[in-house]
């Protein structure tokens, strides 16, 4: 059964156990290496009908420079954060601090509503 990680069991939870999945309402583009993410500046239809000035775009675009696009790029609902930053090790070089700034990233793309965390119950 999958928990979002915000649901805590009993017990002690790493982060790098999760699982990340990315969030229906998020679309993905690439522009040239980077990954481009958008999402709806509003949820219903009658507020974009009503506020969105003319001109503006109904979507907000997010820039990810070279490593948020190949940590999103890595995101498939099926690795878990630890899969990843082993992935992603070899490529980036990383200090003994990485899997720590990877984690960091992961909670910020859920707070951002990106991403949701599952974990294996």
């Amino acid at each position: 059964m999958n928990k979002d990680v915000t649901e805590v069991p009993e017990g002690k939870i790493s982060l790098l156990d999760a699982v990340p999945v990315r969030c229906s309402h998020i679309t993905t583009e690439w522009d040239g290496d980077c990954v481009v993410i958008s999402y709806p500046r509003f949820k219903r239809k009658w507020m974009r009908r009503l506020l969105l000035p003319k001109g503006m775009s109904p979507d907000i675009h997010v820039h990810l420079e070279e490593h948020g696009s190949a940590v999103w790029n890595l995101i498939d609902g099926q690795r878990t954060v630890r899969e990843i930053v082993s992935l992603l090790a070899e490529h980036f070089h990383p200090d003994e601090d990485y899997a720590s700034r990877v984690t960091t990233y992961m909670m910020q793309l859920q707070r951002d509503n990106f991403v949701k965390l599952k974990i294996e119950a």
